[in-house]
């Protein structure tokens, strides 16, 4: 009798949706400081869109979690979603996963405790980001069975290039100043 593979493929299809998501929030979160687009995107809605893209990628981690759990290929208990190394298998590159995730959930709740633990801190804080997309890459091409795919290793060169970039811009370029409104020059003056 052979096993259902719907929890397996459910797991690779998430972790794959997990990573891209992260992407696209580090993305987003580095638009918003360096402006690449000028002031054509409003500071508040990519800080709204940053957060959502985070909160779909954490959404996303969780399924990849659960489904692991309830798949028969490869046995993993809960323990081995929250304490890295309880993992049989790969049990070093799933517990930099797990770690990773512990992390996102971190940087995620601190968003909103910005002003309890600071603006400095959580900048610092943020800072981590760049370490969990990193140990993200890491946990998805050593542990993932897709990794020998063309698309799989496309994607993740593709996304660490697009980080790169993003990250290149934001240092090299300075932030487009927004355009001041005659109102808000006069109420300045005033």
């Amino acid at each position: 009798m052979s096993s259902d593979p719907t929890f397996w493929i459910e797991a690779r299809a998430s972790g794959m949706l997990a990573f891209a998501l992260l992407t696209l929030s580090v993305i987003a979160g580095l638009v918003l400081k360096s402006r690449p687009f000028g002031t054509s995107l409003k500071p508040a809605t990519v800080t709204d869109t940053h957060r959502f893209l985070a909160l779909l990628c954490l959404g996303a981690t969780g399924i990849h979690g659960i489904a692991l759990v309830l798949d028969s290929t490869v046995h993993i208990g809960i323990t081995g979603l929250l304490v890295p190394g309880f993992v049989p298998y790969r049990p070093l590159w799933v517990g930099v996963g797990v770690v990773a995730a512990e992390l996102l959930v971190l940087v995620y709740a601190s968003f909103s405790q910005r002003k309890r633990i600071g603006a400095k801190n959580w900048r610092r804080l943020h800072w981590a980001t760049y370490g969990i997309f990193a140990a993200m890459v890491v946990h998805g091409v050593m542990s993932g069975t897709d990794t020998q795919q063309p698309w799989a290793l496309g994607m993740y060169l593709g996304a660490i290039g697009a980080v790169v970039m993003a990250t290149v811009w934001r240092a090299l370029v300075p932030p487009a100043k927004p355009k001041r409104t005659p109102r808000a020059a006069e109420a300045k003056v005033a």
